[in-house]
């Protein structure tokens, strides 16, 4: 798996059996080398690119993720003959499942599940997306139905909210009865990157320490809320396309200090997250949120986080089995294994698709 933060490959190995929730047996991280994060970040906001532009970004990450497949298996000692299927998510550049324009709904990752296949001698699953589009829904977010096979046998209400390039939330009800509910609440690394990139050098603000130097600018705040997709009612699903620099640089009044930026940016997405989990239809006292992803680890982002949501008791996936970054690597090797055994992989009531689908397609060796 690599996110929209584009900061490397996660490869989880993962048992999955019948009856049991899904193991996690080992991990590996490979860090995006500078050349090619900057290529896909290109890729993410250029207006016009090339076939070729496409094809080295393509390749190199192809190779990326071939690569990590390999190291994995190697300090594991296991064979490519041992492993049932890799699941690939690939790299998203794009994602408009409302269209562009009034064109097409469409939704890009980049991917060679073909060459992955050949590099490993692994079976390859890939494209787990679109067929959910072809269905009418907005392709994402995907991981709620792995958080309902991980999380799901327990009591109570409990939330899933990952912190990635962007936000996504997953409500699995205490009601078994009441669907799941997933959804994307908006940007949470993405613009803190970006700004702190600009500013500060570097890919990210460690423990959001520089965010916690600033004071929120309300004004700022009150403008970058007034976006409509924060109130778009569910299902919804958003990424870099939306949110970005220059989105955020056109709603600056040119005054602001840029630590305040950073701080009103990390106000954003905490207030996003809650004005999300409050839309929810259940009684909001003692529910349980599990949070995870890269800004799970932002003690900023935390604290904001837990200001706006004072009712929720905070849990770490890590007492499930699963540290806070390797649940959406976990994701796209549980939806892999629903592929090969023909079983639907997505959430009509998370995506707004016309009904359960099987996703991706499959790449033999």
């Amino acid at each position: 798996m690599s996110g929209t933060s584009l900061d490397g490959i996660d490869a989880a190995l993962v048992a999955i059996g019948r009856d049991t929730p899904p193991q996690l047996l080992g991990t590996l991280a490979a860090e995006m080398p500078d050349t090619l994060h900057q290529q896909l970040l290109h890729l993410c906001h250029a207006q016009e690119v090339s076939f070729a532009e496409l094809a080295a970004a393509e390749d190199a990450f192809c190779r990326l993720q071939a690569e990590a497949v390999k190291a994995l298996l190697t300090a594991q000692q296991l064979s490519p003959e041992q492993i049932q299927a890799v699941g690939s998510h690939g790299q998203t550049v794009e994602h408009a499942p409302d269209g562009h324009n009034g064109g097409p709904a469409y939704t890009l990752q980049l991917d060679n599940p073909s060459l992955l296949a050949e590099l490993t001698g692994c079976t390859v699953v890939a494209d787990f997306r679109r067929r959910d589009l072809a269905a009418g829904g907005q392709a994402a977010p995907l991981a709620p139905a792995f958080h309902q096979a991980l999380f799901g046998r327990q009591e109570g209400e409990q939330l899933i909210l990952n912190l990635g390039g962007f936000a996504n939330l997953t409500w699995l009800p205490s009601n078994s009865k009441t669907p799941v509910t997933g959804f994307d609440t908006g940007p949470a690394n993405v613009l803190l990157d970006a700004w702190f990139s600009k500013h500060q050098g570097g890919r990210f603000d460690q423990n959001g320490a520089w965010a916690a130097s600033g004071n929120v600018d309300p004004e700022l705040l009150e403008r970058l809320l007034d976006a409509p997709f924060f109130q778009q009612p569910p299902p919804r699903s958003t990424g870099r396309e939306l949110f970005h620099l220059p989105w955020l640089e056109r709603h600056l009044a040119g005054h602001e200090a840029p630590d305040d930026v950073q701080a009103t940016l990390a106000e954003l997405t905490a207030v996003s997250v809650a004005q999300g989990i409050q839309q929810l239809p259940f009684s909001h006292q003692g529910v349980t949120l599990i949070t995870c992803g890269g800004g799970a680890h932002n003690a900023d982002l935390m604290a904001r986080l837990a200001a706006h949501l004072p009712f929720a008791t905070f849990a770490s996936p890590s007492s499930y089995g699963w540290p806070e970054d390797w649940i959406e690597a976990g994701a796209f090797a549980w939806l892999a294994h629903q592929r090969l055994h023909q079983l639907p992989g997505n959430l009509p009531s998370v995506t707004g698709a016309r009904g359960p689908r099987v996703l991706g397609g499959v790449y033999a060796p």
